[in-house]
């Protein structure tokens, strides 16, 4: 699942994308309020986590204008400012939850947990192509009935795979959503984990699913 951490504390900004992408997320950085209402506008993401003091346009503003224009991305705000009045002021304006800080991680990844349960109807937890089912919840993939063990970087590859179904996937879309890398590092990793995950899936009997568009990418489909 894709995130977008808005905060301009560089140091607490790479301890949460660190704790978050350990847990399997896809992690998003901006550190400015104006960069994350034009993110928020043109990506799908499954969360934001907003911090109220930006540069440029605050955290409320940005939610604001996220509301406005119909946004319904499950928001967790975090401030400094922990007051009563505070948090009923991000909750008025339409924040799903607010965490003052400091916070522990562990809390943070609860939380965001939680806001994904909540807002599970905007996105289906089981993925299904053919016989292969994946629970995006338990992390469990399914391949006609037998259970398909993942690592998480496979977890994340096949999750990101089955959601654009039919769909090309270039190694460059696949770094970026994946492996977070917004370049190419020169490295076969796509390929090997393609070829991993591959090994896995199409290995037993039915119909080839993971298949290699020459030039292009790779692409989830039932094999015709």
């Amino acid at each position: 699942m894709r995130m977008l951490l808005v905060e301009d504390d560089r140091k607490s900004a790479a301890f949460l994308a660190k704790a978050l992408r350990a847990e399997g997320f896809a992690v998003d950085h901006l550190d400015n309020g104006d960069e994350a209402l034009a993110a928020v506008s043109g990506t799908p993401f499954d969360a934001v986590i907003l911090d109220i003091m930006l540069k440029g346009r605050d955290g409320l503003s940005v939610l604001k204008q996220m509301r406005e224009h119909g946004n319904r991305t499950p928001v967790l705000l975090l401030s400094a400012r922990g007051a009563v009045n505070e948090r009923v002021e991000g909750l008025n304006a339409g924040a799903d939850d607010y965490l003052p800080k400091p916070y522990a991680l562990d809390e943070v990844i609860a939380r965001v947990r939680a806001l994904l349960r909540r807002g599970g109807d905007a996105r289906p937890a089981v993925l299904v192509a053919a016989d292969l089912s994946l629970d995006t919840t338990t992390r469990i993939a399914t391949r006609s009935g037998r259970r398909v063990e993942l690592t998480s970087r496979e977890f994340r590859l096949l999750e990101y795979l089955m959601r654009s179904a039919g769909r090309v996937c270039s190694r460059m879309m696949i770094l970026e959503k994946v492996w977070d890398y917004s370049f190419d590092p020169g490295s076969n990793i796509v390929d090997v984990y393609i070829g991993k995950l591959r090994e896995k899936l199409d290995s037993g009997p039915g119909p080839r699913l993971l298949h290699s568009v020459r030039g292009e990418g790779y692409v989830i489909r039932e094999d015709a």
